[in-house]
């Protein structure tokens, strides 16, 4: 369903879920896996379990730890059926009284929840007159209260659930437990993420595998408007429309380690070292002995499809955005299609000009992003084909489209995406030069040269991760900056952007990315004395693109900026108007952003260290944005 959202509703970072049905103790299960979640942001955190007939609820504001302290001073029960939600406050404050699960007047339902009920203000305003009083600002608790009236009549929870939903707009993950329904959990979504874990004698709901990845790696596919209702033995899933529905089981190819800090500080900064890895991961398998491109899951779009594509538009949000704009110029450069960038959020809104020969490549490390999914829905209802590029399986994104090219980066618990933003890199290589062999734009031999180039990048992104003392060393040099400048030319521009979005993300820094050629026109008026400005140098070529960014060096340095520039190793016509220089590898233009990023992310990380932040979890930021 496309929903059309109302103006009131607001970005809204995806909370946590899960829901535990077996012989361990739901409360260790669920407290794990709401811990193993709280890289999504948070404010509140709460648990509720059946046991013995009754209910029992605990909640708390704030984080985690403040739940499981109270946990610790209280006699919860052991039980073996219960759901636990971690809450981004989106209707109400992060309060205690706002927090979930939310229980119904009876005391008979618990429900959690992630989205926005759109309608929500009829549905309250409905149970008010009808004698229900409501003791939160929530939108789930109008849920709870229509779940337990439902259930009075209705023939179980999928019955009930099922009438519930059919009143609800808006996008939505709801999972309940009834105390008079032991052993069972029900779940429902649209538009908004949900998975089942499926164990031995155990079954698990949750808005994200890693919340029981500790204890099975098999997992069903929940698609669009299901419900699912699990036992310890059983698993249901059906349509809203209550017909059986079918499901797909994958199992995950990473475990708990992956998930670990490995002994870094930060998760942040233990991804930005697995990026070689993740890099050979994402390019393992995808080209033969002769160089060709082998991308098995490009078979939903023919080759003759691919021909007859006359312009290709990139969707994206953030960080992804900026790989984007790096496709852009290696996309058009290889094929020859005009490509256009555009920002989800914005894109449907515009009345863009889509038909059946446009491709449209969303971009999504969740694959669940809000914006890029109605983009995505909008582009196809115009007839254009569509190619996804995610780092999680079986995630709404990549089942809506046409084709999906997964990157494999594993998972990414920071929430300022950075292995995440260099293999959606790679894989956007892959996609330019699949689309150049498929139309015939370049030979075998054009290809092969890319791709040993590609085939190398991770042991470039080494040699950078090696001088890492360097860029700390500059980030304590740095710590007292209260601005910062980055620039590129090409595709050093959205390098420079990544640059600065990372600084604003986890640094909390104002810093500005630019196009180095617009300075004449406007941002060299910031330049002050001391200012740190970063300058991404392309390689030498034949476009001279290397000469116009030193003038722009120059242009800064005489208004008294502190030049630091990332150049490669041999190009020594900068050290003039350089006050540091940060080597790269010897590569091509194109694909340069591979490693000119990676000092970038460290310094970030380093400085957000420096300056006491917490990296990791940075204030009023999620991972994954999952409501428009």
């Amino acid at each position: 369903m496309c929903c059309d959202y109302q103006a009131y509703l607001r970005l809204s970072p995806m909370c946590g879920i899960i829901g535990y049905v077996g012989p361990r103790d739901a409360r260790d299960v669920i407290i794990s896996g709401l811990r193993r979640l709280e890289y999504r942001g948070y404010d509140s955190a709460g648990i509720a379990v059946v046991a013995d007939g009754r209910l029992s609820v605990a909640k708390k504001a704030g984080k985690l730890a403040n739940l499981e302290a109270e946990l610790a001073t209280v006699d919860f029960p052991v039980a073996h059926q219960g759901i636990g939600h971690t809450r981004w406050a989106t209707h109400g404050a992060p309060t205690y009284e706002n927090a979930h699960p939310h229980v119904s007047a009876d005391g008979r339902v618990a429900v959690v929840h992630n989205g926005i009920i759109e309608n929500f203000a009829d549905l309250r305003a409905e149970l008010t007159e009808a004698g229900v009083h409501f003791k939160s600002e929530t939108d789930t608790e109008v849920v709870a209260h229509l779940l337990a009236a439902e259930l009075q009549s209705a023939d179980g929870l999928i019955d009930a659930m099922r009438a519930v939903v059919a009143r609800l707009q808006g996008a939505f993950t709801l999972v309940a437990i009834d105390v008079t329904r032991p052993g069972e959990v029900v779940a429902a979504r649209r538009n908004s993420p949900l998975v089942v874990g499926v164990g031995k004698d155990e079954n698990f709901v949750a808005s994200d595998v890693l919340a029981f990845i500790e204890h099975t790696r098999d997992v069903v596919e929940l698609g669009q408007d299901q419900i699912v209702l699990i036992t310890a033995d059983d698993i249901t899933v059906v349509g809203f429309d209550g017909q059986p529905a079918e499901t797909a089981r994958y199992h995950v190819d990473w475990d708990t380690s992956a998930a670990e800090k490995a002994g870094f500080d930060w998760f942040m900064r233990k991804e930005i070292f697995e990026q070689p890895k993740a890099v050979a991961d994402t390019l393992l398998g995808r080209f033969n002995s002769k160089g060709e491109l082998v991308l098995d899951e490009m078979r939903g779009i023919s080759p003759e499809d691919l021909r007859r594509i006359n312009k290709i538009v990139i969707v994206a949000c953030g960080t992804a955005y900026y790989a984007g704009m790096v496709a852009k110029y290696a996309i058009e450069h290889w094929t020859r299609v005009p490509c256009e960038v555009e920002v989800a959020s914005e894109f449907r809104y515009r009345d863009p000009i889509i038909d059946p020969q446009t491709l449209c490549v969303t971009i999504s490390q969740s694959g669940e992003t809000a914006d890029t999914l109605m983009a995505i829905r909008h582009a196809r209802i115009q007839g254009a084909k569509i190619i996804a590029i995610c780092n999680t399986n079986g995630a709404t994104i990549p089942r809506e489209s046409d084709a999906v090219i997964y990157t494999h980066a594993g998972p990414e618990i920071g929430v300022a995406s950075t292995k995440g933003f260099l293999t959606q890199l790679a894989a956007c290589y892959l996609l330019g030069l699949y689309l150049a062999q498929v139309r015939g734009m370049k030979y075998a031999d054009e290809i092969r040269v890319i791709t040993d180039e590609l085939a190398h990048t991770p042991q470039m992104i080494q040699q950078m991760l090696d001088g890492a003392d360097e860029i700390y060393q500059l980030a304590h040099d740095l710590a007292s900056a209260e601005d910062f400048i980055f620039l590129g030319r090409h595709v050093g521009y959205p390098v420079a952007l990544e640059g600065a979005l990372k600084l604003k993300e986890i640094a909390y820094q104002h810093a500005e990315g630019f196009a180095a050629g617009e300075l004449k026109h406007g941002p060299i008026a910031i330049i002050e004395p001391g200012m740190p400005v970063f300058v991404v140098v392309p390689p030498a070529g034949r476009d001279q693109l290397r000469d116009k960014v030193l003038s722009n060096i120059k242009e800064v340095k005489a208004r008294g900026a502190h030049t630091i520039v990332l150049a490669e190793n041999g190009d020594d016509g900068i050290e003039a108007d350089a006050d540091l220089i940060i080597r790269l590898p010897h590569t091509s233009t194109l694909l340069q952003p591979l490693v000119a990023t990676v000092p970038l992310q460290l310094l970030a990380c380093e400085l957000a260290t420096e300056l006491g932040h917490d990296v990791d979890q940075p204030r009023n930021l999620a991972k994954s944005v999952t409501v428009e």
